[in-house]
């Protein structure tokens, strides 16, 4: 069973950046898509990034523009760069692959 391994959480001010990884224990390729959920207390789980094996993109329209999601195949890492980020963004991330693997989550404080 493949696991997965968020890191690079924490606490940032508005208009700042952070980048989340996500690592695997087995080979990413295995994936047809990995993602990135993201959580706030009393709201279900979205999908707000998402990334084929072929390195098609999409995006929730409340990040779009300022969060971009990448693969390393070789290092079997999902990165989640996110810039401009804004109280709202604020949640517990986490990544997923092909919608049957989850990672623990990481937690994402966007305050002033």
């Amino acid at each position: 069973q493949v696991q997965l391994v968020e890191s690079g959480g924490g606490t940032v001010q508005p208009g700042g950046s952070l980048r989340l990884s996500c690592a695997a224990s087995g080979s990413v390729l295995n994936f047809y898509w990995m993602g990135w959920y993201r959580q706030v207390p009393g709201d279900q789980r979205k999908l707000i990034a998402r990334i084929l094996t072929s390195g098609t993109t999409d995006y929730a329209d409340a990040v779009k523009g300022r969060f971009t999601i990448s693969r390393d195949n070789a290092k079997n890492t999902l990165y989640l760069q996110m810039n401009n980020l804004k109280p709202e963004d604020a949640a517990v991330y986490t990544c997923n692959a092909n919608g049957l693997v989850w990672g623990q989550g990481i937690q994402v404080t966007v305050s002033s």
